[in-house]
């Protein structure tokens, strides 16, 4: 299979190439801002499972972060299986102190990130083969869930990624494209930490990304334009 992910330089999206890449059959390209850590990832890939991984250092918020990514995945064959749009940017911080370029920021790696990923790459498909494309939302994004002071930004992104997935389905439900967004809960990743000093997850990145993994073989058939919350809890 053919398989995209973003934010692979750590946490869920580091353990998600990890583990499709445990078959040597998938080609896997890699995206990330950090091209040192995804190198680290790539040399991995190649020790443990001798799957040679690609990977390609792009900044989400560079001003040519459209450009670079359309020079990347010319190297490569256009369709994909699997497409999942992983890379999040979390601030915590209540909104009246949220500067404008913080909120861009939010919004350019939660929303546009994906927009333009799906742009370059939906017309490039075969529509003969399934391509499962999977947001990665939040439950922060999901409608009815409990809310906390100083996420409102990147809740509000994350529910704008959501309906997008519905949308999106929508417009392309006659081709053999099915698009679903999976609202996580807390998982224990750097950017959890980071956003919540001394929070401890009751998931850990490994087990939230061999659920993803699963769910972006097993699923498209039976689900498509669903927004699913993937929580023990509300939060």
């Amino acid at each position: 299979m053919n398989i995209l992910v973003t934010g692979a330089s750590r946490g869920i999206g580091f353990e998600i190439v990890k583990g499709f890449a445990r078959e040597s059959k998938n080609n896997i390209i890699a995206v990330s801002r950090s091209i040192e850590d995804l190198q680290k990832l790539q040399l991995l890939c190649q020790n443990e499972f001798q799957n040679n991984i690609h990977i390609y250092g792009i900044d989400f918020l560079s001003g040519s972060f459209q450009e670079d990514l359309r020079n990347s995945l010319s190297k490569h064959n256009p369709h994909f299986d699997i497409i999942i749009n992983n890379a999040g940017y979390l601030i915590n911080k209540p909104f009246t102190e949220t500067a404008i370029e913080e909120i861009q920021d939010i919004y350019k790696t939660n929303v546009f990130g994906p927009v333009v990923i799906m742009q370059t790459i939906i017309p490039k498909l075969d529509n003969v083969r399934n391509c499962h494309i999977i947001n990665i939302g939040s439950m922060g994004g999901y409608q009815g869930s409990v809310k906390f002071p100083g996420l409102s930004i990147y809740s509000s992104s994350k529910a704008a990624l959501a309906s997008l997935s519905e949308c999106l389905a929508e417009e392309y439900k006659e081709k053999n494209i099915k698009i679903n967004c999976l609202a996580l809960g807390s998982v224990q990743t750097e950017m959890l930490n980071n956003a919540f000093p001394g929070y401890k997850a009751q998931v850990t990145a490994k087990e939230m990304a061999s659920y993803i993994i699963q769910f972006s073989q097993q699923s498209p058939i039976y689900v498509n334009g669903k927004i699913i919350p993937i929580s023990n809890s509300t939060p």
